[in-house]
């Protein structure tokens, strides 16, 4: 099933608001069927069919195989795909301190994520500048 077939309720969204209010404000900005859970401009959520999945990287990806939290996997023309989230755990949903812990972790995932993409584009440009060797 694609990301259109599921569907996300605004009350769990809602209670996001409430989860995180120790690690400061979220916006939700509707996607896919689900939201992008964003802070300061940074996407560090996924809520796809009221469960809620967390940005991962090398840096932060031990918290969440440590605990065997389930990758965020989609189908799209029968095939599968994987982003870069993985399951929240169940304890930061009722623990404001665990959840503004892990909610720390993956927006610092977002943040490393984009420096690597706007170093990326940097370097891209500098190429172009540069004569070529003829």
């Amino acid at each position: 099933m694609g990301l259109q077939g599921m569907s996300t309720s605004r009350e769990f969204i809602n209670f996001l608001h409430e989860v995180f209010e120790q690690f400061g404000p979220i916006q939700a900005k509707r996607m896919f069927g689900g939201y992008g859970i964003y802070h300061d401009g940074l996407m560090f959520g996924l809520v796809v069919a009221n469960q809620l999945y967390l940005k991962v990287d090398e840096d932060n990806r031990s918290f969440f195989t440590d605990l065997q939290l389930d990758p965020f996997i989609f189908e799209m023309k029968g095939k599968p795909v994987h982003l870069s989230y993985h399951q929240a755990p169940a304890s930061l949903m009722d623990e404001r301190e665990v959840a503004a812990l892990w909610a720390r972790r993956s927006w610092e995932a977002a943040w490393r994520a984009q420096a690597a993409k706007a170093q990326q584009s940097a370097r891209a440009k500098a190429r172009k500048r540069l004569p070529s060797s003829s």
